[in-house]
């Protein structure tokens, strides 16, 4: 396990995840207290990327689960392999026939095969899902719960039991209880809000936009080539996006689309056509790519002004003023 906040700080980032302290702190706390992580923010700030360098730093499993609506207890815990148990069937059908050998009513021949339940209800039919597998699992596991929210509220009062006590009870087996208490990480778009049972098993975590500085290192780390010029007036320019009425802002997922496709676009630096051209990988609805067209133009306008008060001798085109 980690050994401190710097330690984790050292191991994510050989994982290429640069994280705070405040990040930092909340992982060491709750992988030393064995507590969830309730992890919340706005899509693409790294959430489930934070579950998966967890596992990659710790040298731990991944099983993730993926919530969605309709959820239930059969998709995210365990299933019957009914199809092989008749299989079984059908192979020991001649089998039947010496255990039934001596009955001599029908009350005896269900007790005897009564007696037989175990071979046909033990974990070799047992299909285990991701909350059954990390229970199971031999040795020490990160569990991913990523989407938490889009799952109803009936299934996440049952995760909240599985994560309180970490055992299940399957009918025809027992009590199934944790061989080793998985590290788990709930992660949350807050589109419904949780519950407070939920939250309070758990250390919370919000990870917001990254500010100006942290943006330009994750850039720098996850694309690697890229000029300094065209990194600092990205994440300029995305700064002042990110300010404006967007149905949904532009995350560090899609700053890094938008580098990569300007580096294989072979840009230096921004103009305001390659901006346009380019600014679908950023922006998803056609009213923010209109928003951001005009964001951009008055910043355009700034610049111009700026550069004219200063070295007015310097400016030849608006092409020019991004830069």
């Amino acid at each position: 396990m980690f050994q401190s906040v710097d330690d984790v700080i050292a191991r994510l980032a050989g994982q290429k995840y640069i994280c705070n302290r405040n990040v930092a702190t909340v992982v060491y706390l709750a992988c030393a207290m064995r507590k969830p992580i309730l992890v919340e923010g706005p899509a693409g700030v790294g959430k489930t990327e934070l579950g998966k360098v967890l596992a990659g730093s710790l040298e731990l499993e991944l099983i993730r689960l993926q919530c969605y609506e309709g959820l239930d207890e059969a998709k995210a815990l365990y299933e019957w392999e009914y199809a092989k148990q008749l299989l079984y069937t059908q192979i020991l059908k001649d089998k039947i026939g010496e255990v039934l050998t001596g009955s001599q009513t029908l009350e005896q021949a269900v007790d005897c095969i009564t007696r037989e339940d175990d071979v046909f209800f033990s974990d070799r039919f047992l299909l285990p899902r991701p909350l059954l597998r990390a229970i199971l699992s031999d040795k020490p596991a990160v569990l991913l719960v990523d989407e938490v929210d889009k799952s109803d509220t009936e299934f996440e009062a049952f995760l909240l039991e599985v994560l309180s006590d970490f055992q299940v009870t399957v009918p025809e087996i027992g009590t199934l209880r944790a061989k080793h208490l998985p590290l788990v990480v709930l992660t949350s778009n807050n589109s419904r809000e949780m519950s407070d049972a939920l939250k309070r098993r758990c250390l919370h975590l919000y990870l917001d936009f990254p500010d100006p500085q942290r943006e330009l290192d994750i850039i720098k780390l996850k694309v690697p080539g890229v000029g300094e010029r065209l990194a600092e007036e990205v994440v300029e320019l995305l700064q002042r996006f990110r300010k404006l009425d967007l149905k949904k802002r532009p995350s560090i997922s899609e700053t890094l689309d938008w580098v990569k496709a300007l580096t294989l676009l072979n840009a230096k630096k921004l103009d305001e056509s390659l901006v346009e051209e380019t600014l679908s990988t950023v922006m998803k609805y056609e009213g923010d790519i209109r928003r951001a067209q005009e964001e951009m133009k008055a910043y355009i306008a700034e610049r111009k002004a700026k550069l004219q008060a200063s070295r007015p001798e310097r400016i030849e085109s608006d092409k020019d003023l991004l830069h």
